[in-house]
This record gives structure tokens, C-alpha cells and sequence, in this order.
């Protein structure tokens, strides 16, 4: 039988409204391609799809340990999804390892594959157990399959000339061929995959899919599973999709945003976690024009960047926290040149080294107030994996038009996670163009035609722009406080607080849309008494959570902030409407100290830093007491011990007068 003709089904397919499955394992155990290869599967007939990665610091995290599992769940749906899942109602449990670091997240009645051959008297005690969970009763209360995978999946491939190691290590082929049988679904393309990535090593390939194949067979044959499910594909809108991880989606909305502008892309990067992959795949499409300078280190990287800008490329930069710290003064330097750049920050749990591998959203002070001096600059928020095309595009369109560095902040949850991508068509992106100087537009005293780089366009405050080396048009650029209009170096006290002022109201007016807000009870005022509101990557689990509250015949709103710095006009005006403001972070309450500085307006703060993406049902706990608080007169409530504060007394502040002053302050400013 061909592998293109396993896709065939058994009759008495159960089917399911979505799924969560895990795969953990070793570090070394191909988990991560293992789940990667499973959601592209799914991606591929349709289905909803998203997932969590989750992996050790370690480049080899110490076998067998708890502390060295790696993991990838995903979250597979017939409808619209946003989350990997709370619960997995399927572990695939690699070592014993792997089942204990994973077997309480397990949902009641879930089912677990595991592979016997690791459950040595070794394996356990590496793992810690006393006894062998296999056969001691533990694991009654779930579904479990103990399955020999190494030895089945090295007796499949061993016609194939591989070393007995490397034989055993085609096991996660072998478990992805089981479950892709266990849920209907097709592993032609996987097979492809391997094809393209082992065509080098044809033994490697054969073993590989041999080993996808007898899983698949093995699965057919066996009459240990009582059932096989099926998840029909979800009702996705017209078009072409891909499975896309949210580096991939940065890189490409790069790509498409430069040839928009009819720019080269130009990105000077140093290698950091989670940020790495954007390189990885920018360095790749050299034949878009695209120019990839892996520098020394951090400050090169965005002072490379910083030239192809001046040159006349859209110039971009990547990092993680640590990398933003030493990029500070150099942003600082494109902030008083006025040039555009991207800057993307793809957070992570610190500080410090932190948890490099494990996703944060503490670096958000950081985007908007680590640079000394009066620097500021743009800040928007990627939402999820699938956004991150769309909003490097965004990104790019503020830099050229308002001729200012933008940071650009994303996750490693983000970063890493992936779901179905539409591709968008050509005619759907904004055209980014931007006219150079080619003339020049003053004249001196003596009336001679010079070049002004200050002179602002009376709309958007941007400075001209002119390629170096282009006649008539010699001008001074650098660090030094420039001289309206000319640019010559300027230490005069009132030419200094006019030039502060103007990059401020700059960015103050830059046209973002405004903040929108999803009440199904009615528009902002007349429904919901809560407000949830998000940024970055809890745009999923709040979505997620606000469904469940209202499944419970509550009501509540959710809005989303995509950009941070400036703040949508009518920031202040929403908040204003809502008797209570929650505001779940994964920090100490960043955007909730943010929106009380622009607006005024006090908010209640959900904060937890575990380095895990939020639960859904977690939020829903905390949506739902906070909205209990407010029936029973009652603001005070905790959630798994952490305290929401009196609800009543974080109000007290939240006055029409703060209201209206903080809006009359925005729109003096405009």
C-alpha cells in the first residue's frame, strides 16, 4: 500500500468538534517536528489549528529528566479557535519523563500513548517515580496504550542501513503515523516533507517514512483503539492558506512590506531565543532583494540597520530583551535622525538570561520608555501567529510615512506557536511607496537652492528623505541636536525644546484606527459592565474566555490594543464607558500603569509571570468573579490566591472629569 492511499478511513469514525494533543519527549526526540508536522496536516484539510511549543533552555537538556521534556500540543478544530487548548485529551508520552512533567495537565478519561521501551528500571528513576506508573494502577482514571515504539518503529526500518541509534530515533515517525491514523488524517504530506528535507540522505528519508507508515499501519491493524475520530475542516473564508508560525508571518510581512515600498529590506540581526528564526528566514529569500547582515553583536546589528535606512532601504532589526538593552542608544540615534526602521522584539520571560525559551510580555516599559532622553517612538503589538504578517506590514507603513523607528513587539508564544494563514493577494496590501528627495526644496541667504532635511511635511511632521550622493542635495545628519529646518548642529535652548516637542507631536499624530470593541450586548455604555482589555498575545485566551462567560449567560466586552504608542484617539472615550476595566497581563500590570498615565482611568490588573501563555478557563474564572464583585457591591475577589484588589476603590478615579480632561489633553495635542 502507497503511502498516498493510507488517507483511506475505517467506518464508525467518531467525530469530534476539536481536539488537544500533546506530543513530549526528550529533548533529542523530535517533538517539536513531530508536532509541527501534525498541525501542517491538519492545516492542510482544513481544520483550525493552534499550537504551543515548549521546550527546555538547555541545547541538551539533561535525558530522560523531567527538566529536559520538550512538548508541543495543538489544538484542532471544525470552528474558529484561538488557543492551543487548557487541557490535552491526548498525551503521547515519549519516556516516563515526558508522562510525569505532563500526565496532570492530562484531562480525566484522557488518552495516553506511551512508548514502553523507555519505562526501564533507569528511565524511572530518572524520572523520580518509586514504582513503574505502567502497571501500579496511577494511570487508571485515563485511557492508556503502552506501546513498544521504539521497537516496532526500528524493526520497520530495518531494511533501511541504519546504525541501531539512529533507527530508534525514527520513533516520533512512528508515533506521528499512529495518531495521524487515530484522527483520519492524511500523511501525504508529511511524507513529502521528509522527502524534501532528507533528499541528501536517501536512507535517512526511506527510514523516516517507513517508519510514518507502519505507525499508520500499525494503528489500522491493531484492535487496541476502540475508536477513530475525525475533525472536519472549519469554515475558513475563501482563499489560499498556510500553516504559519508567527517568525515566519514577521519575515514575510517584512518581505511584502519592502517590496511594496519598492525598497530593498535590508536586516542587520544578532543571533538571540526566540528572535533567531526571523534571520533564519529572512537570510533565505535573497532573491526577493533582500540583504541579511548577521552581525557581531547587538549594536552592530541596528547600526548596520540604521545605514541601509540613510541608504535608502527599509532597515530592520530583531532581538529579544536582553538585545533591546544594548540597542537603547542607537535607537536613540535613529529617533533624532528621523529615519525609518523596524525594530522587532520578540519578548521572553528575565530578566537577565530569564527564561529564554519561555514566553513574557515584560519588555513593554521597555519598548516605550527605555531610551534616554526625550526619544519617542511608535510601539505596536502582534496578536497571534497569523498576525505577524500583517502587522510587519503595519509596522513598515508607520516608519516610511512617518519617517520614525517603530517597535514592533511579539512573543515567544507568538513566535513560535502557528495556525492556518490566509495569503493575502497583492491588491489587498497597502501600497508603502514614499517619494525621495531628488530637488532641492529651500534656498540659503543668499538665495542659492540648498537641501532643508527638517523641513516637515505640514500633514505628518516627516522630513524629507534623500539618498546620499545625490546631486544638489549634500546635507549634516547624526546625533547632535539638529537646527530646524537646515540640520546644521544646534545647542540654542529654544531650538532644542521645539525640536523635542515636534518628534513628540510627530508620533502623537500618527493615524492609527480606532480601538474597537466586541459587545455582543450592545455598543459601549449599554451592554457589559466589563471591559477586558489585552495586548499582544492574551488576545487569544481573552477571546477564548469572554466566549465561555457568555456561554454562561453573562455579559462582558472585549477590545484589543494592536497599537500601544500612540494609543487609538478614543482610548480614553471607551474605558470611560465600562464600570469596571480589567486588564489581564502576562507581567506586573505594564499596559494597565500605561493606560492610567494616558487616560486617566484606573483598571483592574490580572498579572501572572509563569512563563506559560494564559488559560482560557483561567480568565474566565477571573472575568466571572470580577463581575460577580460588581453584582454583589462587592469589589474585592482572588483567583488561585491572587488578589484582584477592591474593585470599588480602583474606580474611585474613573470620573467623567478625568475622562474629559485626558480627551481634551489628546486632542490639544493633535
Amino acid at each position: 500500500m502507497s503511502t498516498e492511499q493510507l488517507s483511506a478511513r475505517p467506518d464508525g469514525v467518531r467525530r469530534l468538534e476539536n481536539v488537544v494533543i500533546r506530543f513530549a519527549g526528550d529533548s533529542g526526540d523530535g517533538m517539536q517536528l513531530t508536532g509541527d508536522r501534525f498541525g501542517a496536516q491538519a492545516a492542510a484539510i482544513g481544520n483550525d489549528v493552534a499550537t504551543l511549543p515548549n521546550y527546555p533552555a538547555e541545547i541538551r537538556a539533561p535525558a530522560g529528566t523531567v527538566a529536559g521534556v520538550s512538548s508541543y500540543q495543538l489544538h484542532i478544530a471544525d470552528h474558529d479557535i484561538t488557543t492551543p487548548g487548557d487541557q490535552p485529551d491526548v498525551l503521547v508520552a515519549m519516556n516516563p519523563a515526558a508522562l510525569r512533567a505532563n500526565v496532570t495537565e492530562l484531562r480525566p478519561g484522557g488518552v495516553i500513548i506511551t512508548d514502553t521501551d523507555a519505562f526501564t528500571a533507569l528511565g524511572l528513576e530518572k524520572a523520580g517515580y518509586e514504582s513503574d506508573p505502567l502497571t501500579d494502577g496511577s494511570l487508571d482514571a485515563y485511557q492508556l496504550h503502552a506501546i513498544n515504539l521504539t521497537g516496532f518503529a526500528a524493526a520497520a526500518v530495518a531494511d533501511h542501513n541504519l546504525k541501531r541509534k539512529d533507527a530508534a530515533r525514527t520513533k516520533n515517525m512512528f508515533a506521528l503515523g499512529l495518531v495521524s491514523w487515530m484522527f483520519s488524517q492524511p500523511i501525504e504530506d508529511t511524507a513529502a516533507y521528509l522527502r524534501k528535507r532528507f533528499a541528501a540522505k536517501p536512507d535517512v528519508q526511506a527510514a523516516n517514512i517507513s517508519a510514518l507508515r507502519a505507525g499508520w499501519i500499525y494503528g489500522e491493524t491493531t484492535e487496541a483503539f476502540a475508536s477513530v475520530y475525525e475533525v472536519k475542516p472549519a469554515p475558513l473564508p475563501a482563499g489560499t492558506y498556510r500553516h504559519m508560525k508567527g517568525n515566519k508571518g514577521i519575515a514575510y510581512g517584512l518581505v511584502a512590506a519592502a517590496h511594496q515600498a519598492a525598497m530593498p529590506l535590508f536586516l542587520g540581526a544578532y543571533p538571540i531565543t526566540p528572535a533567531s528564526e526571523v534571520l533564519h528566514e529572512l537570510s533565505a529569500l535573497a532573491s526577493f532583494d533582500v540583504r541579511s547582515f548577521q552581525a557581531e553583536d547587538e549594536i552592530a546589528a541596528i547600526g548596520a540597520a540604521i545605514g541601509a535606512s540613510f541608504a535608502g532601504m527599509l532597515g530592520v532589526t530583531v532581538t529579544s530583551g536582553p538585545g533591546m538593552a544594548l540597542k537603547a542608544e542607537a535607537l536613540g540615534l535613529a529617533v533624532i535622525m528621523e529615519l525609518p526602521l523596524v525594530v522587532v522584539n520578540v519578548q521572553r520571560g528575565g530578566p537577565s538570561t530569564g527564561l529564554p525559551t519561555k514566553t513574557e510580555q515584560s519588555d513593554l516599559l521597555q519598548a516605550l520608555y527605555g531610551r534616554h532622553g526625550e526619544a519617542p517612538l511608535p510601539v505596536i503589538a502582534v496578536r497571534s501567529p497569523a498576525d505577524g504578517f500583517a502587522a510587519a506590514v503595519e509596522a513598515a507603513r508607520i516608519a516610511l510615512t512617518y519617517r520614525t523607528p517603530v517597535i514592533l513587539l511579539s512573543d515567544s508564544y507568538i513566535a513560535n506557536g502557528s495556525e492556518p494563514w490566509r495569503v493575502p493577494e497583492l491588491d489587498e496590501l497597502p501600497s508603502l511607496g514614499i517619494d525621495l528627495a531628488t530637488e532641492p526644496n529651500g534656498v540659503d541667504a543668499e538665495g542659492n537652492p540648498i537641501f532643508l532635511p527638517y523641513a516637515r511635511d505640514p500633514k505628518t511632521l516627516a522630513r524629507p528623505l534623500a539618498i546620499p550622493g545625490t546631486p544638489g542635495l549634500t546635507h549634516r545628519i547624526g546625533g547632535l541636536e539638529k537646527a530646524d529646518g537646515t540640520g546644521a548642529v544646534s545647542y540654542d535652548p529654544d531650538n532644542h525644546d521645539l525640536m523635542i516637542r515636534t518628534r513628540q507631536a510627530k508620533i502623537d499624530g500618527i493615524d492609527v484606527p480606532p480601538l474597537e470593541v466586541d459587545d455582543p450586548d450592545g455598543p459601549p455604555g449599554s451592554g457589559a459592565d466589563v471591559l477586558v482589555v489585552g495586548w499582544g498575545s492574551t488576545w487569544g485566551p481573552i477571546g477564548e474566555a469572554c466566549r465561555m462567560v457568555r456561554a454562561q449567560g453573562l455579559k462582558v466586552a472585549q477590545a484589543h490594543l494592536t497599537h500601544i504608542a500612540p494609543l487609538p484617539a478614543n482610548v480614553a472615550s471607551v474605558l470611560s464607558e465600562y464600570h469596571t476595566v480589567l486588564v489581564p497581563e502576562m507581567n506586573l500590570g505594564q499596559l494597565a500603569g500605561h493606560l492610567r498615565r494616558e487616560t486617566l482611568i484606573d483598571t483592574v490588573g490580572y498579572n501572572v509571570t509563569r512563563g506559560m501563555p494564559f488559560r482560557s478557563s483561567e480568565l474566565a474564572s477571573v472575568i466571572t468573579r470580577v463581575i460577580a464583585g460588581i453584582a454583589d457591591e462587592d469589589g474585592t475577589g482572588t483567583v488561585d490566591g491572587r488578589a484582584l484588589g477592591d474593585v470599588a476603590a480602583r474606580l474611585a478615579a474613573k470620573t467623567d472629569a478625568g475622562a474629559n480632561k485626558r480627551d481634551a489633553t489628546l486632542e490639544a495635542g493633535r
